[in-house]
């Protein structure tokens, strides 16, 4: 059966209800929608409350299934979580951390990432930590010995399981340690930040991210007692304190979101309004919306987003901040099917990202994957073994098609395709949105999108 989006969203459910949908597709999109606080920020906030002694306040958090995990994840360890004194604010009490059992970890943690993240925080409270294999998109390889080698580096003992990974001070205080990631990793920053924070000593991060989330947990660390200061040439040292107390902080905007909703009105020829988006974190994503022939208009409270006249072919080489998000590329690649001309895309950060193309292939799409790159033509970005690079020619007609969604912002690509398509689709595993949109549907919804929810 079909259900209508009014009566299968009632409002406050975070989640995605359907697991697919049935989308009529050649109607521009047109409203507003607002973004909340960024995913890759209140995630790793949220975390951080475990390091302080006193309750913190964490405003601006989306309704998403990722803060849903993680806040399962620390009242499986102690921590009281409670509505604040705002919509979208939670508070946190870690007074009573505590361990907790491996079952309890792999049965809320599920596909997510998070966990590894916990580690230097719980060892800190706890001397031990237990993290599950990991989950997540499977846009790529990912691993996790970034994480694992600056953790040793700190004084952790890391012994490897057939069901997981157990961490162990020894009875020591972790100490300050030098670090010089191979990659700006944003997870293995996150990790030395969360980390290095409560340690004894000096710690000297090399070759560190420098996301704009990653500065706004550097804000919310700094808030909480933590000595941090951000140096030339992606640099971060941190002096280690005895003891941290709560925060109080506003979440940045969620960047990415903003960044899909655009590439939605560009794709579809509609006008979408996005609310709280900012300026200066979009910098990059701006100006290849604009050489993709999108126009935009800076507001006090958003950006307006629109197409301004036929789309243009553009070349993209994503990269770690501040450069082109990887994360940007995916909806992005929509549009581009739709530009006069040939379009190339240098995928540098993740190895299997462009498994989402097969599915606008299949709706009539004109896009080439080269699995290890190309190698012709000048590059900003220097090569990676494990780039790819999809070609995409234009402009060719979408139309309707019965495709599954991959991961997060290649399923969210699929959405797009589907509505900027002729004649119907049906668009399965969509629950996998709720990870990262928040009322998606209702969002939807609200930008006359014609479909319905299917059970």
């Amino acid at each position: 059966m079909t259900t209508p989006v009014r009566d299968a969203l009632p409002d406050g459910v975070p989640a995605l209800t359907g697991d697919v949908l049935a989308i009529r597709g050649g109607r521009p999109l047109r409203g507003r929608v607002d973004v909340k606080g960024a995913k890759n920020l209140a995630t790793k906030a949220m975390v951080a409350s475990l390091l302080g002694e006193t309750v913190s306040t964490l405003r601006d958090v989306p309704a998403i299934s990722d803060v849903a995990v993680v806040r399962s994840l620390l009242e499986v360890h102690g921590v009281r979580v409670s509505e604040g004194d705002e919509p979208g604010s939670l508070v946190f009490d870690p007074s009573d951390v505590e361990s907790a059992h491996f079952e309890e970890i792999d049965a809320h943690a599920g596909a997510s990432r998070i966990p590894i993240l916990f580690c230097g925080p719980l060892l800190h409270r706890l001397g031990q930590a237990f993290i599950p294999d990991l989950g997540g998109c499977r846009i790529g390889d990912r691993p996790i010995d970034f994480h694992l080698d600056a953790l040793r580096k700190f004084g952790a003992i890391v012994e490897k399981l057939p069901s997981g990974i157990r961490l162990s001070t020894g009875g020591s205080r972790l100490h300050g340690a030098n670090i010089h990631l191979p990659y700006p990793s944003v997870g293995a920053t996150e990790q030395v930040l969360l980390t290095a924070v409560r340690a004894e000593g000096v710690t000297e991060l090399r070759n560190a991210a420098i996301e704009p989330e990653i500065m706004d947990l550097i804000a919310v660390l700094q808030k909480m007692g933590a000595i941090i200061s951000y140096e030339p040439n992606r640099v971060i040292v941190i002096e280690g304190v005895e003891k941290l107390r709560g925060y109080d902080h506003r979440s940045i905007f969620d960047r990415n979101e903003a960044a899909s909703w655009a590439s939605a009105a560009l794709a579809t020829d509609g006008e979408i309004f996005v609310g709280g988006a900012k300026q200066q974190e979009m910098l990059t994503f701006l100006n290849i919306f604009r050489k993709a022939g999108g126009w935009f208009d800076i507001q006090e409270d958003g950006i307006l987003f629109r197409r301004d006249g036929d789309i243009k072919p553009v070349v993209i080489e994503t990269d770690v901040h501040p450069g082109f998000m990887t994360d940007w590329q995916q909806p992005l690649v929509v549009a581009l099917t739709q530009a006069h001309g040939r379009s190339v895309v240098h995928e540098t950060v993740y190895e299997n990202r462009m498994g989402f193309t097969d599915a606008l292939v299949k709706m009539g799409a004109d896009i080439v994957v080269h699995p290890r790159g190309l190698q012709d033509g000048p590059r900003r970005v220097p090569r990676r073994d494990l780039e790819q690079a999809a070609v995409i020619t234009g402009p060719t007609p979408l139309h309707g098609a019965d495709i599954v969604v991959p991961d997060l912002r290649g399923g969210y690509s699929h959405i797009i395709a589907a509505l900027t398509a002729t004649g119907e689709s049906q668009v399965s595993g969509v629950d996998i949105l709720s990870r990262g949109y928040e009322k998606f549907l209702a969002k939807l919804d609200a930008l006359g999108a014609d479909f319905d929810v299917i059970r």
